[in-house]
Order: structure tokens, then C-alpha cells, then sequence
């Protein structure tokens, strides 16, 4: 196993050395931010990451993530294009780094969805809260939504021409859509030997009523049936599937690591409510609603070698930043697992 934290590169206030001093920490993963959906990857700015990274003695072999440009997802305007720009992103992956893993998701429309960004905990944290009851009073074509990673990705003309699209797509056809980029990618990423890594819906239930299909162990059976090749796996997010009780995380995780189709973790703990809303919680099996201790070894058990990651922190300490990635909750999150791992390791 190999522990990696994000990064968001030079303007990050998390800096470099500070994660060097995290121990077992072996290297960062990161993206191209300044590119936009659907342009090419440069060889220059992938060669620039990966030359901050080895200064600081840190590897960069994971990309979180390539995003998707949003007609691959509804399959129309320019889709063949774009994913001609995602082949040719994967070569110069190839060429410029080391890059292993290529991290990225399919929900259409908005990324990882929360309701607040800074709600107070009983310790006094800050975490990154999904109230079932403040999203119904949410609409995005209104301009009342200001939720994180998305919420200025598109104008409101942009969001209601994507919705009115959306209308004709079921989760059939998005899967039908998700099918026509993997027979084109995976060849190429296996090409490349680097292997493909679709991040669950995040949550894994359909949002303001856009389809979401990478929920749940029957669909990601189907997700890795649609091209048999372990250069076609999962980014196994444990908060991502874990906020939804009918997912039996642990089982889900030691399934798929015996397969060998677990390419990148990303473990998170959640504190799951009554009316299935969820807050984030510290990574300690206590703060939340997830078995740590039995995810970790899962993974052990099941012959697990690939990369995992600290996911969303608290803020704590006083610390200001990116939600859910400051630099003291998630280092206390890798030590935690760093910990569990260790021990799962000298108890078979």
C-alpha cells in the first residue's frame, strides 16, 4: 500500500514539505487545474507537477483526476473530440510522469455534493455536512445553489441548456454513454499501463433528478463488466458508498481488492443520520459510522498494493483552507490508517 495525499498544486496552502514531514507518506496526488474540461493535457505543466513533487521527495503517480468534459457524458456535440483529447491527455501522462492511476467520475453535471461546508461539530471542528432537508430547498437553476467544486463550473444559461439535455438521459443511456468512453479509453490507459479509476457517486443517489449510476455493488459488478481488464477499475471511496447503509463497504472493499480491480482508496469516515443524511466525521472508527479496522483489513486480506489517500478533513485547530483539505485532520487521518494498516499487517 502506498499512503498519498492530495494536492492542489502551486497554490495550495498545504505545502509540499509540510506533507514530506507526514510520516509513511509516499507522494501526492494532484491534476492540472488551470485546464478546462476537455483541452489536452500539456507535456510541460504534467512534467511541472511531477518535478515539484520529486523536489520535495514525494512521488506523483496519481492524477486526481482528468475531468471529463460534460458532452462525453450526455454523449452529443462534441464527444469524439473530446475524448480524442482524454487519449491524447493519457500519452502525454505516459510521457512527461509516472503517473500509475488516472482518478475520475461520470455523475453528470455536479461533482461531490454537500449542503454545508463548515458546520460546527460538537468538538468544536468544522466538517462538511449532506442535510437531506436543506437540499430540497435547493434549486440550481435559480441561483440560490452555492455548493463546492461545481458551483461556478457553469452559468445559470449553462446549467438550464444541461438540465433541458439531461431530460432525454435515464441511467440507461448514461450508462450506454459511459460504455462508448471506456471502449475507447481502456485500450490506450492499458497501452500506457495505466490503469483507470471511476470514483462512486458522490452522494450515491440521484441528485435534483440527473441520473447517477456508480451507487452500489450491483452496478459497479456492471461498471467492470462493461471492459474486463484490470486496466478498468475502481476508485473505492469509502464516504462516497458508505453514506448509504444498503452498502456494505467492507464486504464491498475485500470483493473487489481480490479481484484486483482496486486501484486507489480514498477512506473517509461518515456519521450517518436518521433520515439518511450524513456528516463527515474524523477518520477514527468512533467518530462515525464505518468500520475502519474492518476496511483496512479487507484490503490486507484481499491482497491490496495500490494507493490510498486521506479523504475530506475537518478543519480543526484553528486551521482556515480548501473544506475538507487542510492539512491537520488529514494528516491525523493518514497516521490513523498508516496505524490500522500496520497492525492488520503483523495480525493475518
Amino acid at each position: 500500500m502506498k499512503m498519498t495525499f492530495r494536492w492542489y498544486g502551486d497554490s495550495d496552502p498545504v505545502a509540499l514539505a509540510n506533507i514530506r514531514q507526514i510520516p509513511n507518506m509516499s507522494g501526492v496526488v494532484s491534476s492540472l487545474y488551470h485546464i478546462p474540461p476537455g483541452e489536452v493535457w500539456p507535456v510541460a505543466d504534467i512534467a511541472h507537477v511531477k518535478d515539484a513533487a520529486n523536489g520535495a521527495g514525494l512521488e506523483f503517480e496519481v492524477v486526481e483526476s482528468i475531468p471529463l468534459h460534460e458532452d462525453i457524458r450526455t454523449g452529443s456535440g462534441d464527444r469524439d473530440r473530446y475524448i480524442e483529447n482524454y487519449i491524447q491527455s493519457i500519452r502525454n501522462l505516459k510521457q512527461a510522469s509516472d503517473v500509475k492511476v488516472i482518478c475520475y467520475n461520470f455523475m453528470p453535471v455536479f461533482d461531490w455534493t454537500r449542503t454545508r461546508l463548515d458546520h460546527p461539530l460538537p468538538d468544536g471542528s468544522n466538517a462538511l455536512v449532506y442535510y437531506k432537508s436543506q437540499l430540497e430547498k435547493m434549486d440550481p437553476l435559480t441561483g440560490e445553489l452555492a455548493l463546492p467544486g461545481w458551483d461556478a463550473a457553469h452559468s445559470k444559461a449553462e446549467l438550464t441548456q444541461l438540465f433541458d439535455t439531461y431530460k432525454n438521459i435515464d441511467n440507461e443511456a448514461l450508462w450506454r454513454n459511459l460504455e462508448y468512453f471506456l471502449k475507447a479509453i481502456v485500450p490506450v490507459a492499458a497501452e500506457c499501463d495505466i490503469k483507470m479509476a471511476i470514483h462512486p457517486d458522490d452522494p450515491p443517489w440521484p441528485i435534483f433528478g440527473l441520473p447517477r449510476i456508480i451507487t452500489c455493488e450491483e452496478n459497479l459488478d456492471r461498471f467492470l463488466k462493461v471492459v474486463d481488464s484490470p486496466y478498468n477499475g475502481l476508485t473505492f471511496c469509502t464516504g462516497s458508498l458508505g453514506c448509504a447503509k444498503s452498502n456494505d463497504v467492507v464486504k464491498m472493499i475485500g470483493k473487489y481488492a481480490a479481484m484486483g480491480r482496486v486501484h486507489f482508496v480514498h477512506a473517509r469516515n461518515v456519521l450517518i443520520l436518521e433520515d439518511g443524511s450524513f456528516e463527515e466525521s474524523a477518520h477514527y472508527s468512533k467518530c462515525g459510522s464505518l468500520d475502519m479496522v474492518g476496511i483496512l483489513r479487507a484490503l490486507k486480506q484481499n491482497g491490496f498494493d495500490g494507493y490510498i489517500r486521506p479523504d475530506h478533513g475537518r478543519m480543526i485547530w484553528g486551521e482556515t483552507g480548501k473544506p475538507g483539505y487542510g492539512l491537520y485532520d488529514r494528516a491525523l487521518g493518514a497516521m490513523y490508517l498508516t496505524g490500522l494498516w500496520e497492525a492488520v499487517s503483523k495480525n493475518k
